[in-house]
């Protein structure tokens, strides 16, 4: 049986998007990774990994994948992102009674916060 390990994000400022992605998700960096990569794990280690691979690559919009974070307090987690650096992106097709919001990280790459209580 296949399971998802780790989810990999390309990244240019490998430094601010650990910082950015270990307070987004409450993660911790493995500590004997090199300057060019970071794996992110849970504290408790339920969950995939995320991990940040620092390659120069095009951003594309839309983007072809991206995580959806769950949450019971969508309006203070969007809040908490914004605050560390996430920026909050518009689509003209999503409804207004939409269960996410869609934001991006430092780097533009974008992630939904859904709401799980609807």
């Amino acid at each position: 049986m296949l399971r998802v390990g780790s989810i990999v994000i390309r990244v240019d400022d490998l430094a601010r998007q650990v910082a950015f992605w270990s307070a987004a998700l409450d993660y911790v960096p493995r500590e004997d990774d090199s300057d060019d990569f970071k794996l992110l794990h849970s504290r408790d280690g339920a969950g995939p990994n995320v991990s940040l691979d620092r390659v120069r690559s095009t951003l594309q919009v839309p983007p072809r994948i991206h995580l959806d974070l769950y949450t019971e307090d969508q309006d203070g987690e969007v809040q908490r992102l914004l605050g560390l650096g996430a920026t909050e992106v518009h689509w003209d097709k999503r409804r207004a009674d939409a269960d996410y919001v869609i934001l991006a990280d430092p780097e533009g790459n974008r992630f939904c916060v859904i709401d799980t209580t609807r």
